[in-house]
């Protein structure tokens, strides 16, 4: 898209093309507003960020393409979870930057509405902003100004993050939110990855104890003072969060927790109950700042803000994936995947855990993260109430204690699909372990499994297909509702691929309605930290 430089009034579009509706987001020196394109009617996100008054001249016009670049560098990176950069200009020494319609409500905004999050639920978010900042490290790129306000959170539980195209854009002032910058960002030094993990660590901090570690102050250089000063405030609500917490907002950049670790303290927290002293907060409904492309529609005679979703944008739930599935020609005679039940004796697709969940960590927080070949043993105790099975053909698990296998499906080859679950109980675990898998994962989804869901009664889709990582291994995830046995069932999926066409897959479903159950979000995360490939 063309690059200008514009005036832009209240009562003008923003390079004469984009529609300002109402203010999503507004942090220090960032502004987000609900917006339209006004040539094609395309919902769109526009965010106004100011540039120091010292930036002027080639430096100002190379600022928007920087920023397009980097942000098409990012999508690609990680689709579904990063939102697409579509145009950046330059106005009145404003950087505007529009970015695709992300359906959800800022991680800030939650909070600011219903306080505090249990550790659990903080410890998914935080899974899915560490695999966000891990496929953006590993290619060279800091986000730089990470902040609650950069972090949507989907109806379906799914988070989206934004402004990483200004990480190109080396005039932007790294101060959207200073509660949450770096020390070495107080301090005007150069920075890198680490900076990132230490904002990491304040949004874990502020959604476990409803507050930032550092409170803003009112003017950015007293709060950055306080951020580079002041000692950390000690954390009474993490839980098995806390030593995570303390070791990402360790002052010296150094000394900060590894990728590695963070992941494995975020997946094992995953596994335990919340303590007493983690009490759940009640989700109000009403929750505003979610528009849809509709309201937009609408929008173009006035600004409206649209009423949010209700409980399921409040409780942040796993991301579901899936990879190796078996095909329609790969399973025997009544196992195939146009079973969108979920139910035990026609188990489907697969499922997986948090992104990179199941990593054992490092010996020490200095050791790098280092590649993983080959799917790692994750350090995930066995929780309370379950116990590992141990499986013929070649896996572990563990199942809630009065689980037992319920069915086997086998075909010529040596794939096969074994589902979980126990009298009287409606869940049900399927693990399938494919030879055939293509080397997309996100395809297998959307041209192998789909397509059969989408004949049987009931089905939709719950977002979007998001390619992910598993253990270091090709991933991606998939949820969606159906009909099973005249009940409204939730599924939710994740594989991964072991090359040479091999894969494995999970897939979990219970009652549409129970979705959300302590129990039933514990059950899943034992199943996704605790799964194993085992030698046969």
């Amino acid at each position: 898209m063309a690059m200008v430089r514009a005036h832009v009034s209240p009562h003008e579009l923003v390079a004469g093309r984009y529609r300002l509706f109402e203010v999503v987001q507004r942090e220090t020196n960032r502004v987000c507003w609900s917006g339209e394109d006004a040539t094609t009617g395309r919902p769109c996100l526009v965010t106004r960020i100011a540039l120091p008054q010292a930036q002027a001249g080639e430096a100002v016009h190379r600022a928007p393409g920087r920023v397009i670049r980097t942000g098409e560098t990012m999508a690609s990176l990680c689709p579904g979870r990063i939102a697409v950069v579509l145009d950046a200009v330059v106005a009145d020494g404003m950087l505007w930057t529009v970015t695709e319609w992300v359906a959800g409500v800022p991680l800030g905004d939650l909070l600011d509405r219903r306080g505090a999050f249990s550790y659990a639920r903080a410890a998914r978010v935080g899974l899915e902003l560490l695999a966000v900042l891990e496929a953006a490290h590993t290619h060279g790129v800091t986000h730089g100004e990470l902040s609650p306000g950069q972090v949507f959170v989907r109806e379906e539980g799914s988070v989206v993050v934004t402004g990483f195209g200004l990480a190109g854009a080396t005039l932007a002032p790294r101060l959207t939110a200073p509660a949450y910058a770096s020390p070495e960002q107080a301090r005007d030094e150069r920075i890198g990855p680490a900076a990132d993990l230490w904002t990491l660590g304040a949004i874990l901090y502020t959604m476990v104890e409803g507050r930032p570690p550092f409170r803003d102050r009112g003017r950015p250089e007293a709060t950055l003072k306080g951020v580079d000063r002041l000692p950390l405030r000690t954390p009474v609500r993490a839980g098995p969060l806390t030593r995570a917490v303390q070791g990402l907002l360790r002052k010296d950049c150094r000394e900060r927790l590894t990728r590695p670790v963070v992941r494995a303290a975020l997946t094992r927290a995953l596994t335990e109950e919340p303590g007493p002293t983690v009490p759940e907060v009640t989700t109000r409904p009403g929750l505003r700042g979610v528009y849809t492309a509709a309201r937009h529609q609408a929008g173009r005679a006035r600004s409206r803000r649209a009423r949010a979703a209700g409980t399921a944008l409040a409780l942040v739930t796993v991301t579901v994936a899936v990879l190796a599935v078996l095909t329609l020609t790969d399973g025997p005679p009544g196992t195939g995947d146009d079973d969108a039940t979920g139910a035990r004796q026609r188990p489907s697709a697969p499922a997986a855990p948090p992104t990179g969940s199941g990593s054992a960590p490092p010996s020490s927080p200095a050791d790098g993260p280092g590649p993983s070949a080959a799917p790692s043993r994750p350090d995930v105790p066995v929780p309370a109430g379950f116990r590992r099975y141990e499986a013929p053909e070649g896996f572990s698990v563990a199942l809630p204690g009065d689980w037992r296998r319920l069915d086997t499906s086998r075909v010529p080859g040596g794939a096969y699909r074994v589902v979980f679950g126990a009298s009287g109980d409606p869940r049900t675990l399927a693990v399938t372990h494919g030879r055939s898998a293509g080397a997309d994962p996100v395809a297998v989804w959307r041209d192998d499994v789909e397509p059969g869901l989408a004949r049987s009664g009931g089905y939709r889709r719950i977002g979007e297909i998001r390619a992910t990582t598993y253990r270091g291994r090709a991933a991606a995830d998939m949820e969606w509702l159906a009909e099973g046995d005249g009940t409204r069932v939730r599924t939710f999926g994740r594989g991964f691929l072991l090359g040479d066409g091999r894969s494995f897959s999970l897939r979990w479903t219970t009652p549409a309605g129970d979705w959300d159950d302590t129990a039933n979000e514990r059950a899943l995360a034992a199943f996704l930290g605790t799964f194993r490939e085992e030698a046969p």
